[in-house]
């Protein structure tokens, strides 16, 4: 009874805030709410400075932070490479690493960067070809078609690497060219106990004490970059309410679903992937304990799939959250009420609601096979799924094929799957996650299932994936560039077992795709896209469309929030981080020694340090998965942060903003030069960074 008179006391403590929802692409930005709320509004020479500074990672974001190449990014959108890089004598992630000279920096296979250099809206083009279409599939195939050949345009005449991106369900189609560069090194890491300090039990909260983040360095024709656009360091920060924007890649959000669909995400869809991260985890953790170099080789992927699996489960009760979906549902009440008011809109999208609830129906029906009919986690199997389907893609017209198999993904995909692998192969761990994928696969799916028997054949998951690795030549690329190059002729006198292994899994795999199209896909992104249309008209571009793993721009300022009966303060400081690590017991405190743990160089920097630095902050940024690494700027478009996560209020985002607790966690741009100068003796690299 008493918190519940305590609460209306805080909330009316908070600083009143603007309304920061939003991932905004930088060709449409709310302009007018920016200037209204905080008096700024960026200039086409600013919004461009920031893009070509802005950097995406796979699976994360970064950005050029000095003029010779540096680029900064989160340690855990690195974490894998790193531990790929590490060996017993030389452990990147238990000791951290520090390049004294260009020399010294350590070369980073498989990891590409990228950089958005151009944009183009081709969505009348490709309406266009959809234009006397019998069927929504046939619909969408021809949308599917144009855009590839739009794309295969494109990249001949640049030379870029070029993306479709759809926008707003469908409404929108554009074309993403980006620049890549494909030599990167590390320059600096700090150690994992302060990249990641707290652990697991402090991921998706704050008040946080991380130092996630690793400096970088691309090269081209080996030598450092030297890029047009980079970011300066601020050397002031940012204050408690003062506006800044993050420019970075959201994978993947969800808010323009219809309640229909976020109904099956909820009862379906995210249960199933979290039982499925969780067997996958369970894999990888057998495999793990069988050494250091068996840990080396999945430690990120089971830090990756950990993350992910709070993230998911947090998603799933964001959708669990009564009161957040009643607002949903009387959002979509009030667009559907007003398409029906208006004779043009309901002709066009007033039946379309009802036509995404019948194929989100479908879809139930569907959901677990979804989940199993696949290449159950074998990397070579689907090396050996491609192989078996360019042949016969490629004989086709460009307007029957999959559209990963256009003319326009083939050079991509063929230069992907002959490309040297990033770690070594290890067989006994393909053959880990073969047998576990596909007993998994005769589990959910049952032993009559035609995709079980069809792999199967009423053999073991075991003695099948056994036969399949061990006779298998396709973990050599010398071996898959020939399959490519001898194509249809090759395949046929080819024994590999994976081969045939994959020639079982496409048929299974071709049905239930086409089953998809018809019931599923093909339904949904023709009536999405109407929505979406229809929402166009009556709000215009106004809104944002939904997250797609490519550049946007949100705003917001530094703020606390309520949580426990409390306020939860902005900043955290250096004070804290050695607060929190006494408060544990300090050196000898050894319940979990890698959770709360601080190593000799800090304890001996102490006295050195400006404990009052700030060190994390919580802001109001409109963020998700993939923006991790964003660099966070102030009006100046200087870096005064880095995005790395978000509170565990902000998960619910994935479908809905509730900007009253919503926190986006970032580290200060001040700490990363305090703790370069005095705890790693990395004065050149900070010297570098505050260049002006």
């Amino acid at each position: 009874m008493r918190l519940r008179r305590f609460l209306p006391l805080v909330l009316a403590a908070l600083p009143a805030l603007q309304a920061e929802e939003g991932m905004w692409t930088f060709d449409n930005l709310p302009l007018k709410q920016l200037k209204a709320a905080y008096g700024f509004e960026p200039t086409q020479a600013w919004l461009d400075h920031l893009r070509l500074a802005s950097l995406r990672f796979p699976g994360g974001s970064g950005s050029f932070v000095s003029d010779e190449g540096l680029v900064l990014t989160n340690h855990h959108v690195v974490r894998g490479y790193l531990q790929r890089l590490s060996t017993p004598e030389r452990d990147l992630l238990k000791d951290g690493f520090v390049a004294r000279t260009r020399a010294e920096e350590i070369k980073v296979p498989g990891l590409e960067l990228m950089q958005l250099v151009a944009l183009e809206d081709i969505s009348a083009r490709v309406a266009a070809a959809a234009k006397g279409a019998k069927s929504e599939a046939e619909a969408l195939r021809a949308r599917e078609r144009e855009i590839q050949k739009a794309r295969r345009e494109k990249a001949e005449a640049t030379g870029l690497t070029v993306e479709p991106v759809l926008l707003y369900q469908g409404g929108e189609t554009w074309l993403y060219s980006y620049r890549k560069f494909t030599d990167v090194r590390v320059v600096m890491a700090p150690e994992l106990s302060a990249a990641r300090f707290g652990g697991d039990h402090d991921n998706f909260t704050y008040p946080r004490h991380h130092l996630d983040f690793t400096l970088l360095r691309a090269y081209d024709q080996g030598q450092p970059v030297r890029p047009e656009h980079h970011l300066r360091w601020s050397q002031s920060g940012l204050k408690a309410g003062e506006l800044s924007f993050i420019s970075g890649h959201p994978g993947s959000t969800s808010r323009l679903l219809t309640v229909a669909q976020m109904d099956l995400a909820r009862e379906v869809q995210l249960p199933l992937q979290i039982a499925g991260m969780e067997r996958r985890r369970a894999m990888l953790e057998a495999f793990a304990q069988r050494g250091f170099a068996e840990r080396a080789l999945v430690g990120g992927q089971i830090y990756g799939i950990d993350n992910g699996l709070k993230a998911t489960r947090g998603y799933l009760a964001g959708l669990k959250d009564a009161e957040a979906m009643a607002r949903v549902a009387k959002a979509e009440a009030d667009l559907r009420a007003r398409v029906q008011a208006d004779p043009g809109l309901r002709a066009q999208a007033g039946a379309s609601w009802t036509r995404v609830a019948q194929a989100a129906q479908a879809a139930r029906a569907l959901a677990r096979e979804q989940a199993m009919v696949n290449t159950r986690g074998s990397e070579l199997l689907a090396t050996a799924l491609h192989l078996v389907r360019l042949p016969a893609e490629g004989a086709k017209p460009e307007a029957q094929r999959l559209p990963e198999y256009a003319e326009a993904a083939l050079p991509e995909l063929k230069a992907r799957l002959i490309r040297p692998r990033p770690t070594p192969y290890r067989a006994d761990l393909e053959l880990h996650l073969l047998t576990a994928g596909l007993e998994e696969a005769q589990e959910q799916l049952g032993a009559g299932h035609p995709f079980v028997k069809a792999l199967l054949g009423g053999r073991s998951p075991e003695t099948v994936a056994r036969e399949a690795v061990e006779g298998s030549k396709l973990q050599d690329p010398a071996e898959v560039k020939r399959l490519l190059e001898g194509g249809a002729a090759a395949l046929a006198t080819s024994a590999d077992p994976m081969l045939a292994l994959a020639h079982r899994l496409d048929p299974e795999q071709r049905r239930l795709r086409a089953r998809m199209e018809s019931e599923v896909d093909g339904p949904i992104r023709e009536h999405a896209a109407r929505i979406a249309r229809a929402r166009f008209a009556v709000l215009g571009r106004d809104t944002y469309p939904d997250a797609t793993f490519t550049l946007r721009l949100t705003f917001g300022v530094p703020a606390g929030y309520p949580a426990n009966g409390t306020l939860i303060q902005p900043f955290t400081t250096l004070h804290g981080l050695f607060d929190r690590f006494e408060g544990w017991g300090g050196a000898t405190f050894n319940l979990d020694r890698e959770t709360w743990r601080l190593g000799t160089r800090w304890l001996n920097a102490k006295p050195r340090l400006d404990l009052a630095t700030p060190y994390n902050f919580a802001s109001t940024h409109d963020i998700i998965g993939g923006n991790s690494g964003s660099p966070v700027v102030d009006t100046r478009g200087e870096l005064v942060g880095l995005a790395f996560d978000g509170n565990l209020e902000s998960l619910g985002g994935r479908y809905f903003y509730e900007g009253r607790a919503n926190r986006t966690v970032n580290v200060d741009a001040r700490a990363i030069l305090e703790v370069l100068r005095k705890v790693y003796d990395a004065g050149p690299v900070a010297d570098e960074l505050s260049r002006r």
